[in-house]
């Protein structure tokens, strides 16, 4: 007969290498964009609360360092952090790319009291129109749609948006539904200079499919823990309620169009 010892063993050794490597807790540091209300300064945020909620199921703790949006990429591929956020999929970056945890959703806001009803691009002809800086370049058929806009410019100043909308220099805003909303509030809370009412109705109508993001992290078994942890916690409703929860706070600006919350 085998050794009782030696059996249990080699079963033992057997379901281990089966298992999927599993990471022991770590204070994580990740890499994110300043990017509010995605990631706010202090490390709060829709985005933020989703990668700790999702991490923290897995056992381990984060620390977020904020830097400006793109640059948190550049510093983590310099060898910087455990992991990066708001990774398109596919960028090529070192590490390990987890499934998508995360949507934004651009479209276009204008004044509601223009009564517009901008259902697609086709619908922006002849208006005055800004968007993100890289905007052409990123959503689907926006560079072949500006030829027909009356006016088209793509502005960093995410603040300065805001400002155009409000004063009725432009016609609407091409970008992120509650990424805009987020400044507009914050441009109310400037409101004692300002020439131009900061509380004029916006709002926002999603005309582009979702943009998809992953995490990368410079370990597989980290990869694969927030890849799990994550459908978990997708599963038993807890994504959800964090992003009905974030969106809950625009519900003015964005209605129902932001990702259906």
């Amino acid at each position: 007969m085998s050794n009782p010892s030696r059996v249990v063993a080699v079963l033992a050794l057997a379901l281990t290498t089966q298992l999927p490597a599993m990471a022991s807790a770590e204070d994580l540091t990740i890499l994110a964009g300043d990017l509010p209300p995605m990631f706010n300064a202090d490390g709060t945020g829709r985005e933020a609360e989703v990668i700790t909620t999702v991490m923290e199921r897995c056992g381990h703790s984060v620390t977020f360092e904020i830097q400006p949006f793109t640059r948190h990429w550049k510093t983590y591929a310099n060898g910087k952090g455990d992991g990066v956020a708001t990774v398109p999929l596919g960028m090529p970056l070192d590490g390990h790319q987890s499934e998508v945890y995360i949507q934004y959703q651009n479209g276009v806001s204008s004044l509601t009291e223009a009564g517009a009803s901008y259902a697609d691009l086709g619908a922006l002809s002849g208006q005055s129109v800004i968007a993100f800086m890289g905007a052409s370049e990123i959503l689907p058929g926006l560079k072949d749609a500006v030829p027909s806009f009356k006016s088209y410019k793509e502005v960093a100043d995410q603040i300065g948006q805001s400002r155009m909308i409000f004063g009725k220099r432009v016609n609407a805003v091409i970008g992120d539904g509650m990424i805009f909303a987020e400044y507009n509030r914050q441009l109310r809370d400037q409101a004692d200079d300002l020439m131009f009412d900061p509380n004029q109705g916006v709002t926002f109508q999603a005309i582009f499919a979702p943009s998809d993001y992953g995490m990368n992290f410079r370990s597989e078994a980290l990869t694969a823990d927030f890849n799990r942890c994550y459908s978990e916690a997708s599963a038993d409703g807890t994504i959800d309620a964090i992003n009905k929860k974030w969106a809950d706070q625009y519900r003015d600006t964005l209605g129902t169009q932001y990702l259906g919350h």
